[in-house]
């Protein structure tokens, strides 16, 4: 059995390190944000929050939800009927740790998402028929919970 190797061969003046480059140092480190950012908030921080992360829309709003779970606490809710068509679900989470979202018509789940409490995510689907949508979600750690359905 034999062993097959690489060699490199360098410019001499990178070899020794004798070139005087003038590289700029990193400034791009990647630097942790700040924690009190990712901790639920309530009363006007969570007003400001909310309209940080769910900002006007052109498209017609038919339901948005919002609150403040405790850990390990799961809230469901339900859209009134909505009309057969394509809408987006625009979901966010203020939290220490991911936040789970469930989206569901009956028995066919069209959202299961463990969402990073960083920026918004907005799901597109499409509703063949008139639906009712229950929308679950669930927190590890305290969070605020947002979203919003929309037809587009």
């Amino acid at each position: 059995m034999a062993l097959a190797g690489c060699a490199y061969e360098y410019e001499d003046a990178f070899a020794s390190g004798t070139e005087s480059a003038s590289a700029p140092g990193s400034t791009d480190a990647a630097l942790p944000g700040d924690p009190a950012t990712r901790q639920p908030v309530s009363g006007a921080e969570l007003d400001a929050w909310l309209s940080l992360v769910l900002p006007a829309t052109e498209g017609e709003v038919l339901h948005t939800g919002y609150g403040t779970l405790e850990a390990d606490e799961e809230r469901e809710e339900t859209t009134a009927q909505l009309p057969s068509g394509t809408y987006s679900l625009t979901l966010a989470c203020r939290s220490p740790r991911r936040v789970s979202f469930s989206i569901e018509h009956g028995d066919q789940e069209l959202v299961d998402l463990n969402l990073r409490c960083e920026t918004p995510r907005v799901n597109v689907v499409y509703l063949s028929a008139d639906a009712v949508l229950t929308i679950k979600v669930e927190a590890v750690a305290g969070a605020n919970f947002a979203y919003r359905v929309t037809r587009i």
